[in-house]
């Protein structure tokens, strides 16, 4: 894979004839540095199926430099959550954000974020509830510097550790951190 910082990245909805195989191979790549720390998310080894199911409960968003699949992030608005999951009702989610790590420091992550940020509101939420590992400390501060704040935990069980329910609100007065 020949990716450069300097090439122009498109970011567009996922479209038919997208390949769910070379999604999931990015979703590998980005979240396998977690897992080779302990942290099993399970975009580390889910399989092209478990993508197409998580692909078809949002929108699903991608980033390409010319042809090469380097970032995506899925999103819904309101999201349905399991009994007891500390979200408010109504609220918006995204998953599976990823960026292939050999464009990590370039800000399409922030970008990726951004843009679930802008649909879930534009769908009509006013909050985004996420998690994630617990003991990702790097992660749970990249999203604290954008304005997430904790609001309680929960176990997955995809996962092999607690995750850090984290909430921002994206009425007029919570959002542009």
């Amino acid at each position: 894979m020949r990716l450069s910082g300097r090439q122009t990245v498109v970011v567009r909805p996922f479209a038919q004839g997208d390949s769910v195989a070379a999604l999931t191979r990015l979703l590998h790549r980005a979240y396998a540095d977690h897992a080779a720390d302990g942290r099993v998310f399970f975009a580390s080894y889910q399989s092209v199926r478990d993508t197409a199911y998580r692909l078809g409960r949002g929108e699903c968003w991608v980033a390409l430099q010319g042809s090469e699949l380097v970032g995506t992030v899925t999103v819904a608005a309101p999201h349905e959550v399991p009994e007891g999951y500390p979200a408010g009702d109504g609220s918006g989610s995204f998953w599976q954000l990823a960026v292939d790590p050999v464009l990590r420091g370039s800000g399409l992550g922030q970008r990726l974020l951004s843009l679930a940020e802008e649909r879930i509101a534009a769908l009509g939420s006013d909050a985004v509830v996420i998690d994630t590992s617990a003991d990702a400390a790097e992660l749970v501060g990249w999203y604290g510097r954008r304005g997430y704040v904790r609001v309680g935990t929960w176990r997955w069980d995809v996962t092999n550790y607690d995750s850090v329910v984290l909430r921002k609100d994206l009425s007029a007065g919570g959002r542009g951190r």
